[in-house]
Order: structure tokens, then sequence, then C-alpha cells
């Protein structure tokens, strides 16, 4: 198993210094647009209590002409440290939801600079803006200027491998008062295909002051470990890994803390998990909650015998009930092979606002 170096264990041993923020842990867990609601990141939180949550990628234009923000930027009042992530391309679109992501009780603020995905790149944000750095900059500094919680910029290496300019764009941001860069080791023509490029989050590393957090098969304790001792990097922020698997956060946590490791979930842990995630999601979205919750259930479904059946199934849940049943159903057929559960906590109930399940199926 790879372990940390004792100059690794003293680098990461203090606490994550984002401007005026302090963050106990070097661990962050990405947005992920569809994926880090408030029932997401509760799930992630039990684990890991001390890291930096994100909300999904909100488009700054939708915010600024309604008098109710929408529900993915809704924060609860004792989930800190708290960021919200904004992406658009005019400042005053960005600079007026970033107020007002403060208003709701965002500890930073964090630019999308790198989402590959057309419908982003299309309306000027996410990765497009590699391809107009003085764009970026000017958008950032706007940010900067208009709140006074901490900004950070999350980007990618370069929009392909003939432009990948990310030290150069790294430093302006750095120099107009960014706090923190988060740095996913791939440019935007690769997506999310081929190994990321950690050597290239370490050039980032070497070339600022402020941290650099790396991003990028960041899917295990072991991988968290090896690209922190290749870049040097302040931190790592999980993304994909943490599909079905709100573990992950606070397993790396624990390890870069203790040097120790947390027993793995069982399969019995995963589906326990995912029947809570269902009635979470559930009481807060109704059924749009259900309809959003099937692919979460296909995520944590896997690894055991019958599993691609339960998957199937879960595919076309209806009701609480009917999810409920068919995990059960397999979580007993586990315990008569023998199977247990490691005695993870169970969640913490959300608070705050919970909307009426009011939502009607789209039928196609």
């Amino acid at each position: 198993m790879t372990r940390l170096s004792s100059a690794l264990r003293q680098q990461l041993s203090t606490p994550l210094k984002i401007g005026s923020v302090v963050v106990n842990s070097r661990v962050l867990q990405s947005p992920l647009s569809g994926v880090t609601d408030k029932v997401f990141r509760r799930l992630v939180r039990r684990y890991a209590p001390t890291s930096m949550m994100y909300t999904e990628m909100v488009h700054a234009a939708g915010v600024c002409h309604v008098d109710t923000l929408p529900q993915i930027m809704e924060v609860d009042p004792d989930e800190h440290p708290i960021s919200i992530q904004l992406f658009d391309c005019r400042p005053d679109f960005l600079a007026d939801a970033a107020r007002r992501a403060v208003d709701e009780g965002a500890d930073t603020i964090d630019i999308n600079m790198g989402c590959p995905v057309n419908k982003i790149t299309r309306k000027g944000g996410g990765s497009s803006l590699l391809k107009d750095p003085d764009m970026a900059v000017m958008l950032a500094r706007t940010l900067v200027e208009a709140v006074s919680v901490p900004i950070s910029v999350k980007t990618r290496i370069g929009w392909d491998e003939d432009q990948i300019n990310a030290v150069e764009f790294a430093r302006r941001l750095e120099d107009i008062g960014i706090q923190m860069l988060t740095l996913h080791g791939r440019t935007r023509a690769q997506g999310y295909n081929g190994p990321a490029r950690w050597d290239w989050i370490g050039r980032v590393k070497a070339a600022l002051s402020i941290p650099v957090i790396a991003n990028g098969d960041i899917d295990s304790v072991e991988a968290a470990v090896r690209c922190l001792e290749q870049t040097a990097a302040d931190g790592v922020m999980c993304s994909r890994g943490t599909l079905g698997y709100p573990f992950l956060v606070g397993e790396i946590d624990y390890h870069l803390k203790t040097g120790n490791r947390l027993p793995a979930p069982t399969a019995i842990d995963r589906l326990l998990c995912a029947q809570e995630h269902l009635r979470l999601i559930a009481d807060y979205k109704g059924y749009r909650g259900i309809c959003q919750a099937r692919k979460h259930m296909t995520w944590y479904v896997k690894g055991f015998a019958g599993a691609a059946h339960l998957r199937e199934a879960l595919c076309r849940i209806e009701s609480v009930e009917q999810g409920e049943d068919l995990l059960q159903s397999a979580i007993a057929e586990l315990e008569a092979q023998g199977e247990t559960a490691c005695l993870w906590p169970t969640a913490i109930p959300l608070q705050g606002t919970q909307p009426p399940c009011d939502e009607q199926p789209i039928l196609t």
C-alpha cells in the first residue's frame, strides 16, 4: 500500500487556508452537476465533517432575475465549510449571483472554468474561458472586487494539446486575487478520457503561492497519496470516485490525518447508504428526487452477485417503497451468504426547507 512520506505528512498536517477561510481538511468534494445537492453533501459530510463541499454548478444568469434562489443554491445553516460554484461569461451576472450566494451562506465562491460539456461551453462558461484568458481574468477580478469572501477557480490544464496554458493562466489568476486554484489534469479536448496529467499540476503548484488542489483520477486513498507525492499539491478534490461511494472523501481525509485506513464499506453498507439516499432525496425533491435517485442507485449497486439485475430493476422505480423493497431483498440475500455491515454510522437528517412531493413523472 502506498504510504505518505514524512515530508508530505508534515505539509498536510496544518489546516488548508483559502484566504481568510480555514478548512481543517485537505480533501475536498468537487461540484458535480445533478449530484452534489444538499442530500449528497450531507452523506459525504457524515464521513468527512471538516471537508469543503461544493454545490452543483449554478448558471449566474438564472439567479439574477428571480426572487427565490434555485434549489441547487440552498445551503443548510450547519453545513460548513461550503462553497457555491458559479459559471457565466457576463461579469454583472456573476457579481450579482456571487453576492446572493454569500447571503445564502457561502464561505467561498468558486468559478467554474473547466467544465467541458458543450451546453456549458456554448454559453461562454466552463472550459471555453481557457480560449480567452483575458476574459477569464476579468471575470475573476470582478468577483474578487464584488464580495468579501475568498474567490477560487476550478479549471483544466488547457483547451487542447496545442493550447496548454495552465502555468501562465494560473499566475494571472493569482495576481488578481484568487485565493485557491483547483486544477483538473486534463485538457478540455480530453474530456474525461485518458489519465489525468498530474505533472502539470505539479508545475502549477511550483509556480504559485496560493493553495493548489489536485483533481482528476482521485478515486482511492492510494491514488490520492500518489498524486500528492507527485505534485506536492496542497490537497486533493474527489469527483467521479464519489458516485455511489460517498465514503471516499472521508477515507482519504482519515488516512492523511492518521496514516491509518478505515475499514472498507461492505456491499451491505453501500446498499444501506443507497436506501438512505433514496429516502432523503425523495423527501427533499418529491417525485423528481425519485427520478434522480435511479442513477444514484445504479452507482451504489456493484461488486456482488446479482448486482446487474438489481441495477436494472432500480432504474425503473416509481416510489421510495419500491426501491427500498428491492434494496432490502438484496441485503437479505447478502446476509444469508454471510455478508455483514462494518457499522458505518447512519446519516444525519437534512435540515432546512423540504419542498412538497408534488412533481409528476415525465413520460417518454
